[in-house]
């Protein structure tokens, strides 16, 4: 009786789970088995195991061949245990030295032909591997994402073959080089934007600060153009929070070449998204876009025309900034801070107050149209503009608006005072800041408290607008709130037309 071993990962959210694949050959009827509680993609793993063998000119001895994935009691789910299964195996039938094949960990899919192909969650399953202290062994174009995790030995050969000679000395395989950084996408410039100055001011607040942001107007007024230019305002991620982000990516199978994700991700799902598609789940409770978009935009065009259930889903993650997807088996946590704009037309035809175009229903249109977005979460939303369209004459004549560039370098700086000031609680934004840490002139604070009590704003809504006035404050270089930017921002409190 033989036996080997290698490390392998199970994916919890984006947390990489050790996974101990044992691998035993003894004596009685030829047979393959896998245990552990393999999900079918990793049951199927004994096929393409036995054909990539078959086609080095190997075969399996005629015994018990039985692998167990420990701990048994975890659901093992995905193709990345093909590679330390057949590994373990040709450990255990005195191919490889199993010495050798226990200093790894390993993940990556196996083709008929022993090649090998991408897998989702390297980077994490590589940072994992480090903190095992451990060499990782994955597909060869994934090799710069592994290399992100540190000095930690990455061996990324393109095929079975390949790997094997490495370790019987007869081949090298370099280290990769990490997998560079990735370009976000071109942003449009915020300079043809013409007008709208009310409209442009509360984006560049909303990107100050990290604020969420409504915009509501007839169709044709410019709302997703303003939200399309708004990654172009945006600074890039810190390391820290660059790796935390290219680990969700990884998982969700999205990290192209490896290239580590420094831009804030920009993301629009269509109107017809389902709860799952927006907070996660599935099968195999695969991150939703609201982790896909964490630390950057989450952009919801027809706001009313989404799912009220995947709306009301959104409560949660905009608070915590995490998400869970509940399962009988486990409950998986994806980080979701993410920064939500909206746009939403004020009825059903999108002409609501326009005597000459609103339809025959108005405003009982509107009314109904605008209940489908509930209280709570307009709540949350810390900017709400109206949008009126440019009139033709208007738009032709008026010169360009400032440039992206310029208006970025201010919510720049206003970013860097924001972290400056808030080292110690850990909140990235003033989207996250704590209430007492929003230091603010007496006679500003006077007047937050008493708009709060004669606007009716919740303790949530009080909170927002300090937040959103420290934005402000910091857009000017102020050291304190005054009492003009809590005026500015209790004029961005308004709630859409009809609602308050």
């Amino acid at each position: 009786m033989t036996l080997a071993r290698i490390r392998s990962f199970a994916f919890s959210g984006i947390e990489a789970v050790p996974v101990d694949v044992q691998v035993q050959i003894s004596s009685g009827l030829p047979a393959f088995l896998v245990v552990g509680l393999p999900d079918k993609a990793v049951g199927e793993a004994r096929e393409r195991v036995r054909a990539a063998l078959t086609a080095m000119s190997l075969s399996l001895p005629p015994k018990r061949v039985l692998i167990n994935l420990a701990p048994a009691d975890l659901l093992k789910e995905g193709s990345h245990f093909d590679l330390p299964i057949a590994l373990a195996v040709l450990a255990a039938m005195e191919v490889l030295p199993a010495p050798e094949v226990a200093r790894f960990a390993a993940l990556g899919e196996l083709s008929l032909d022993g090649a090998l192909n991408p897998v989702s969650g390297v980077l994490p399953a590589a940072i994992g591997a480090s903190a095992c202290e451990l060499g990782l062994i994955c597909p060869a174009g994934q090799g710069g994402e592994a290399a992100w995790a540190g000095s930690i030995t990455v061996l990324a050969p393109p095929d079975l073959l390949s790997l094997i000679n490495h370790f019987r000395g007869t081949q090298l395989l370099d280290a990769p080089p990490p997998g560079g950084l990735a370009e976000g996408a071109a942003a449009p410039d915020l300079s043809a934007v013409r007008g709208m100055e009310t409209a442009r001011r509360a984006l560049e607040i909303a990107a100050a600060g990290n604020h969420n942001l409504l915009l509501v107007g007839p169709p044709g007024s410019g709302k997703s153009m303003l939200a399309a230019r708004l990654p172009g305002l945006l600074p890039d991620l810190v390391p820290a929070e660059a790796l935390e982000v290219s680990m969700i990516h990884s998982v969700a199978g999205m990290l192209e070449d490896g290239r580590l994700v420094m831009r804030p991700p920009f993301r629009e799902p269509h109107h017809s998204a389902s709860q799952a598609a927006l907070t996660g789940g599935g099968q195999r409770a695969r991150p939703g876009e609201v982790s896909l978009a964490h630390r950057g935009v989450l952009f919801l065009d027809e706001l009313p025309e989404f799912p009220r259930v995947a709306l009301e889903a959104l409560r949660q993650p905009m608070e915590s900034g995490r998400t869970t997807v509940a399962r009988a088996a486990a409950h998986i946590t994806y980080p979701a801070r993410f920064q939500l704009i909206a746009a939403m037309n004020p009825c059903r035809c999108g002409h609501l107050g326009n005597a000459g175009r609103e339809c025959g229903r108005a405003p009982r249109c509107g009314e109904d149209y605008q209940n489908r977005i509930s209280g709570p979460l307009l709540d949350r939303m810390d900017l709400t503009v109206e949008v009126q369209p440019v009139p033709p004459s208007e738009l032709s004549r008026a010169p360009a608006g400032e440039a992206s560039e310029a208006v970025a370098a201010r919510v720049g700086r206003a970013r860097l005072a924001q972290r400056a000031r808030m080292p110690a609680n850990g909140a990235a934004t003033n989207a996250e800041a704590d209430l007492r840490d929003l230091i603010a002139h007496p006679e500003a604070r006077a007047l937050a408290e008493h708009a709060a009590d004669r606007l009716r704003l919740s303790a949530r809504g009080f909170t927002r607008t300090l937040r959103v006035a420290r934005s402000i404050a910091d857009l000017a270089g102020a050291a304190e709130i005054r009492r003009q930017d809590v005026a500015e921002a209790l004029a961005f409190r308004h709630r859409v037309p009809g609602r308050g």
